[in-house]
C-alpha cells in the first residue's frame, strides 16, 4: 500500500541564508554545510536509517514559490502508487516524477495552494550521497 512514511525534508527562506546558516551553527551546534543539514534517525517502523534534510534558501530561490516560505519533503513508499490515488481523489502533480539517483521526487499542491514535495528514497544510495555529518 502506497503512503507517506515520514518527513524527509524542511526547506525554508532567509533573507540571507549564510547568516542564519551561521546562527544555527554558533548557537544550536549545527554542523552546517552548503545544503544545510542532515538529522539521521532510525525508522520507528523498521528500524533503518532515514535522513531529514534541513536546508536554509535565499528569498530569491526558486525552488521554493515566491509567496511560500516553507516546504515539506514528505517520503513515500510507492512514489507511482501513490500518486496515482492521489490523481484519483482529483489532486494533480504540478510537475513530472523525477527519478534521481537520490530517489524519486514530485510536487503537489496542498489545500491551501502550497508546494509540498513527496519523496521515495532510492533502495540504496550509492556512497558519496551518504551524508559525513550528521546530528543523530
Amino acid at each position: 500500500m502506497a503512503r507517506i512514511t515520514g518527513i524527509g525534508g524542511i526547506f525554508f527562506r532567509s533573507k540571507d541564508p549564510q547568516q542564519a546558516k551561521e546562527w544555527y551553527a554558533n548557537h544550536l551546534g549545527f554542523p552546517v554545510d552548503q545544503y544545510g543539514v542532515i538529522f539521521e534517525r532510525q525508522s520507528a517502523v523498521d528500524g533503518k536509517t532515514e535522513y531529514l534534510q534541513w536546508s536554509i534558501m535565499s528569498s530569491q530561490e526558486k525552488y521554493i514559490p515566491q509567496g511560500q516560505e516553507l516546504m515539506i519533503n514528505y517520503t513515500v513508499n510507492h512514489l507511482e502508487e501513490f500518486v496515482q490515488e492521489l490523481q484519483a481523489k482529483g489532486i494533480q502533480p504540478v510537475d513530472k516524477i523525477e527519478d534521481t539517483p537520490y530517489g524519486k521526487f514530485i510536487h503537489i499542491l496542498d489545500g491551501d495552494g502550497n508546494k509540498v514535495e513527496l519523496w521515495e528514497p532510492p533502495v540504496s544510495a550509492p556512497e558519496e550521497f551518504i551524508p559525513k555529518q550528521t546530528i543523530k
